[in-house]
């Protein structure tokens, strides 16, 4: 049976934290109550000293009967709740009145008063949660009528022959004017659609901004002024915007009209898209905040956003438009949990086949030849090292979801399709079972005297094998979850056009702890494309001079698209810690780059520059871990360094946290330290500090969203905002 406040804590929005009935202390006060009653209790001591009369039953019935008949009327209720309006008469308070039995400094009065402030904060939150809803109902309502509008004049005029894409001003640069001035009948011909298509808006009151140089709006009711904005979310709008805005600032007069806004299918598109997916968001958070269904308000405003939605986005098909508003959610499998079970035993049966081949065949001895660690040992290591960062994502969600923490909420994932940590681990369980069976397959053809060209194919093909999975089109492997990885990995590779999402930096930063991962890449591709699997040397890729340069690029790569995340955000909130965030990223590229050119030639110099950009890029990052990922350090806190919200409840799993942290940090010490190894000792130990930092992610993935889910650093809202389109303006222009 969990405890209330178990169930009220896992309740708990960081953004609306504060509006929550505070239980914790309100319990406190009982507690008070219930002590202060024991201590002024007094003694009962007996009447009688030899036990109860027979009489007693007869009294005792008697006095119930007297009580019934004669006091029946003068009964008086103690607890009596008032409501009050304030001065300002917009607010009503509820207050509690004691009318006997309690004095005013008695712990009862302080419980209640503590209520009655309680009640009252929760009862403003609703009111004013409600007012919101409601306006934004309103201004959806405004935006879908504007779109309607623009709709239907754009049908309108594609219906006429040589239509295109509609300019609603006339373009004042050089450029288009004397594109537009080809014949004065078309001129004409322009002037008259443009004023046939404001005719029909201003009727319905809209006006656009950019027709207000055209004419001064006349006498009488104002006109709204509106102008339409695409958020630059895509490469394409961001160039656009970034090109629009460095036009009007250095080639044109900012005090003149500008260029004519151009009204397209394609805008139109955009922007019934952006409004049906902001009465989405409006009805999925009316329903997730079922505390407003009390209110008949709300109730009449979600029948409106179904009867609209219906209507307008989903062709009067109400099953359909439930698919969108309320999406259902997949019932949990136990046969997830068998094939997780299964699986792994096959992994630990397989991997002992494994170790037992590769000792007999004597692949890990120092005199063994090189072939196989330089040519199979980085294609496993890029299996083995998203294994285990798969492996460690899975315990991150067991985590998350034990300790309560809304994953889903601050990545934005969708409930129905989201990734379950069972789920994570038999992804994990059926990567790692197909990687070891092909090495043992592997190691079997080798023994058995197959040719190398033919067994060196193997890896190829299990790697093949992933990425056909991994872009299967058909809704089987986790279709939703495939194609959200791919979705999130492109907005890295494209920053910064993309707008930056709580999940593509959160995936950006997984991408910074493999580094070896993305080196075995190189590797395996060059080893593949290059044909040297036919010749079996793997000397060709190693000795070339693209391959060394591409080295640095691959190094660099990871801490360069977090650096534009963090300029694309700096960008978009103006927030100066941003910039501070990307100086991170900055100074961990310089270490790599410096570890890397050490490991080449080693001399006293690139030593010194090596110890110096390393340590300033440890403590960077150390800093940024704990004070502000983690939230913790703060000399304030009621928790010694911690910080005062806290999950776990042993404090001592932080502060070894934090040591732990420290540690794996500052793995690179190894690359400086002089260590003599063979071939096989450095591969292998490569691959063991490579394992400890995805681990030393895995660590930090937890922490991560712990402050953020306590304290919401990253000032994401509880209610998904969805940008509008449609902006008013200033009418005048």
């Amino acid at each position: 049976m969990v405890k209330f406040s178990k169930e009220l804590e896992a309740q708990l929005i960081p953004e609306w934290k504060e509006a929550f009935v505070n239980y914790w202390q309100l319990k406190k006060q009982i507690k008070k109550i219930k002590l202060s009653q024991k201590s002024k209790q007094p003694h009962q001591v007996l009447d009688h000293e030899f036990g109860l009369s027979i009489f007693y039953p007869i009294r005792s019935l008697a006095r119930n009967i007297s009580n019934k008949l004669f006091h029946s009327d003068s009964k008086t209720e103690i607890i009596q709740v008032r409501s009050k309006s304030m001065e300002d008469g917009d607010e009503e308070v509820y207050q509690t009145e004691l009318v006997q039995l309690f004095s005013e400094e008695d712990e009862v009065t302080v419980f209640f008063e503590s209520l009655d402030g309680e009640l009252n904060k929760v009862n403003q939150f609703y009111k004013n949660k409600e007012s919101e809803f409601l306006e934004r109902g309103e201004i959806l309502n405004k935006q879908l009528g504007i779109l309607l509008d623009l709709k239907r004049v754009l049908n309108e005029h594609r219906r006429k022959p040589n239509a295109g894409a509609l300019s609603l001003s006339r373009s004042s640069s050089p450029a288009r004017s004397s594109l537009c001035s080809e014949s004065s009948a078309n001129e004409i011909s322009t002037d008259s659609q443009i004023d046939e298509i404001i005719a029909a808006l201003e009727k319905k009151g809209i006006n656009l901004i950019s027709s207000g140089a055209r004419k001064k709006p006349k006498k009488g009711k104002p006109k709204m002024a509106v102008r339409m904005e695409v958020p630059a979310t895509t490469p394409t709008r961001t160039i656009t915007a970034v090109t629009s805005m460095l036009w009007e600032d250095l080639v044109k007069n900012p005090k003149k009209e500008g260029a004519g806004d151009f009204i397209s299918r394609k805008k139109i598109q955009c922007a019934e898209k952006m409004i049906r997916g902001a009465f989405v968001e409006l009805y999925r958070g009316l329903v997730k905040r079922s505390h407003f269904i009390s209110s008949d308000k709300v109730v009449r405003l979600m029948d409106e956003v179904e009867s609209i939605f219906t209507k307008h986005f989903a062709n009067n098909d109400r099953k359909k438009a439930m698919k969108f508003l309320r999406p259902q959610q997949h019932k949990e499998s136990h046969m997830v949990t068998f094939f997780v079970g299964l699986l792994t035993g096959c992994f630990v049966s397989l991997f002992s086949v494994y170790a037992i081949l590769a000792h007999l065949a004597g692949i890990f001895k120092p005199n063994s030849e090189r072939s196989y660690v330089e040519i199979v040992y980085p294609v496993f290591s890029v299996f083995t090292l998203l294994s285990l960062h798969l492996f460690t994502y899975g315990c991150n969600l067991f985590m998350w979801k034990a300790t309560r923490i809304n994953y889903n909420f601050i990545f934005e994932f969708q409930p129905s399709t989201a990734l379950k940590y069972r789920d994570a681990f038999l992804i994990c369980t059926t990567f790692m079972t197909s990687v070891v069976a092909a090495m043992v397959i592997h190691l079997l053809l080798r023994a058995s005297g197959f040719s190398p060209n033919h067994v060196d194919v193997i890896p190829g093909i299990l790697l093949v094998i992933f990425i056909f999975v991994l872009v299967c089109p058909f809704d089987i492997f986790y279709r939703p979850t495939r194609y959200c990885f791919i979705r999130i990995i492109r907005n890295i590779l494209c920053s910064p056009f993309y707008k930056v999402l709580m999940v593509d930096f959160f995936m950006a930063d997984q991408l910074t702890s493999q580094i070896p991962l993305l080196r075995h890449m190189e590797s395996t591709t060059c080893y593949f494309l290059a044909g040297s699997f036919k010749t079996h040397g793997y000397e060709t890729c190693k000795s070339g001079r693209l391959y060394r340069e591409l080295a640095y690029v691959i190094s660099f790569l990871p801490y360069y698209w977090r650096a534009m995340q963090c300029a694309r955000r700096w960008f978009d909130e103006n927030d100066p810690n941003h910039l501070a965030n990307m100086g991170k990223y900055v100074s961990a590229m310089v270490a790599a780059g410096a570890r890397l050119t050490y490991s080449r030639q080693e001399s006293h110099l690139w030593f010194f520059i090596v110890l110096i950009t390393s340590v300033v890029a440890t403590v960077y990052q150390l800093y940024w871990d704990f004070v502000k990922d983690w939230g913790l350090l703060n000399s304030k806190s009621k928790n010694l360094w911690l910080r005062d919200d806290l999950i776990l409840k042993n404090k001592s799993i932080y502060y070894m946290s934090i040591v732990l942290n420290v540690v794996l940090r500052v793995a690179w010490v190894e690359t400086v330290m002089g260590f003599r190894f063979n071939m096989i000792e450095s591969r292998m130990l490569d691959f063991l500090l490579a394992s400890l930092e995805v681990i030393r992610r895995g660590h930090w993935n937890f922490y991560r969203l712990e402050n953020e889910h306590l304290n919401n650093v990253g000032k994401f809202r509880a209610v998904k905002a969805v940008p509008l389109p449609f902006r008013e303006t200033d009418s005048d222009g």
